[in-house]
């Protein structure tokens, strides 16, 4: 009696233990929201100003978004941040100020691991960038068009409870819009921002 009785507690470990494994993976019908802070670098050369050289400086900043998983190994995300301040320089010139660039990312999200019992939860993403400055503290004449373009994501969420999970990520996009002054085009702000972000993930 006592082996069936050490058999059946053996069996129901198991099998707890496989329920709570497969209660960290994602699958289909879960929805996420994430809040973390990243850094944006923006490298170099990043267009012209009346035939000057502009440069865009990197920037810091909190990021949020949200997502949902319509199967176990595909799903949307809807992210944005707090606006990014950049200050702006020119070669040559100097210093001409800031801008303010707030991205808003719609991407659809694959889960190698999506369904399958794993802790470790990677994904890539592509989607639509859409970007509006504001904030342009040269001269009150001067605005920057807002752009649309495209962006890739690589990340990972590793769980540390049933419902919330460390996430990191790094993202590529392509920003490019006129730059105006007296209701002339002036320049071109043209920038690949690169950003490398970590927080938290809450899944529902």
């Amino acid at each position: 009696m006592s082996k069936i009785k050490l058999m059946t507690a053996a069996v129901i470990s198991a099998g707890t233990l496989m329920a709570s494994q497969a209660a960290l993976a994602y699958g289909a019908g879960d929805t996420f929201v994430r809040i973390g802070v990243a850094q944006t670098d923006t490298g170099s050369g990043n267009g012209d100003v009346l035939g000057a050289d502009l440069n865009v400086q990197s920037a810091r900043g909190f990021t949020f978004g949200a997502g949902y998983l319509f199967a176990d190994k595909v799903g949307v995300e809807l992210n944005s941040s707090e606006k990014f301040e950049h200050d702006l320089n020119i070669t040559p010139g100097g210093d001409i100020g800031s801008v303010d660039r707030m991205p808003v990312n719609l991407l659809v999200n694959y889960y190698p691991m999506g369904g399958l019992d794993s802790k470790v939860q990677p994904y890539v993403g592509a989607g639509l960038n859409y970007t509006r400055f504001s904030g342009e503290s040269t001269t009150p004449d001067v605005s920057v068009d807002s752009s649309y373009g495209v962006i890739g994501q690589a990340g990972v969420d590793l769980a540390v409870t049933q419902n919330i999970m460390l996430n990191g990520y790094v993202s590529y996009a392509d920003v490019s819009a006129d730059i105006n002054a007296g209701g002339n085009t002036v320049g071109k702000v043209d920038i690949d921002p690169v950003t490398i972000g970590g927080g938290v993930t809450y899944r529902f």
